[in-house]
């Protein structure tokens, strides 16, 4: 069998002496694995970076094995993220985060904000922002969504800046001061239409204070994980640690 589609290389390992496996985030197939023989060669070591976009064709016997890629690269990101920081610390933590998906399950709308955040990983105005929204979205993907549309208690869709951490809903301000010690902080970023810019430290803070309760409680935690260093480097990269 066979398939065409774009994705993102998001890692690579060796295989044998001469191949690699390319781990790839697709449009329409999802977090999908395959081998790239003569991947180790000086000239496909350049391509197959992760942050690279690239026209993918699969190729396999049955569906089940693992199957070869045949690469074309479209948009070269790498050398930016090896430049950067920010960048690199990014890029792992996008990596981990999405291998919290199950293999080949697509995600088609999490793809387009994937190749967002592609483009301004390294750019301290904006980066840690998307991350925040990057890890809502990873939440909703694996059904642990959080509504921030109205408030839980009355309804209200403005003035809402708590979340509850029993039900993961939005609570408005006058809804929630008589519990407001034991509520999460909403930041506004995170329930505006455009980012707002430029954000806050405590803003970010909240926003990854929000996050990262819902991923060690319902995600993490679950799955006998700790938080994983690269969050922890991140977060260390932007003054947050």
């Amino acid at each position: 069998m066979e398939w065409r589609d774009e994705g993102i290389i998001i890692g690579l390992k060796r295989h044998g002496e001469s191949s690699a496996i390319v781990e790839v985030m697709t449009r329409a197939h999802g977090r999908h694995l395959g081998i790239v023989k003569g991947g180790r060669s000086q000239r496909m070591q350049m391509v197959l970076q992760p942050g690279n976009s690239a026209e993918c064709v699969w190729r396999a016997r049955i569906e089940e094995h693992l199957g070869t890629y045949a690469i074309e690269v479209t948009r070269s990101r790498a050398a930016d993220i090896m430049a950067t920081p920010l960048a690199l610390h990014g890029i792992n933590l996008l990596g981990h985060l999405l291998r919290l998906l199950p293999e080949r399950d697509p995600h088609p709308a999490l793809f387009e904000t994937i190749e967002v955040m592609m483009d301004h990983l390294g750019d301290q105005a904006i980066s840690p922002a998307l991350m925040v929204r990057f890890e809502l979205a990873i939440l909703s993907e694996l059904g642990f969504g959080l509504d921030l549309t109205c408030c839980a208690a009355t309804g209200r869709t403005d003035d809402l800046i708590y979340v509850s951490p029993k039900s993961g809903r939005a609570v408005s301000r006058e809804a929630g001061a008589p519990w407001r010690d034991r509520l999460l902080t909403l930041p506004d970023f995170m329930v505006a239409d455009e980012l707002l810019s430029p954000l806050e430290t405590p803003q970010i803070r909240e926003g990854f204070a929000l996050t990262g309760f819902f991923l060690e409680r319902d995600v993490f935690g679950p799955r006998g994980m700790q938080t994983p260093d690269c969050r922890n480097a991140y977060l260390a990269q932007i003054g947050l640690r």
